[in-house]
């Protein structure tokens, strides 16, 4: 959703990914600890400077930043390639 050109709240935002989840049969129980989560990975996104925070009176909005939403999913398929191949060399070892 933050790839979007739209911005988003916080909670409109969070209750769209919970729904993709339960579709997935990826989230069942434990809402407010995911929300804490969420929360925590979409503050890590705006340090990061992949979504940017526009504040209007008491309300929170994001908007993802195209150009640094591609270079973070490129490192993250990167680390997780390298960890699912330290994992199989741990298994061959084993």
């Amino acid at each position: 959703m933050l790839s979007s050109k739209a911005s988003f709240e916080f909670k409109p935002l969070f209750e769209t990914m919970l729904l993709n989840l339960r579709e997935r049969n990826a989230a069942s129980g434990g809402e407010e600890m995911l929300r804490l989560r969420a929360y925590e990975k979409l503050q890590g996104l705006v340090s990061q400077g992949a979504v940017n925070r526009t504040i209007t009176g008491g309300t929170k909005k994001y908007k993802g930043i195209a150009t640094r939403m591609v270079v973070l999913r490129g490192e993250m398929k990167a680390l997780r390639a390298a960890c699912k191949q330290r994992a199989l060399a741990k298994a061959t070892r084993a």
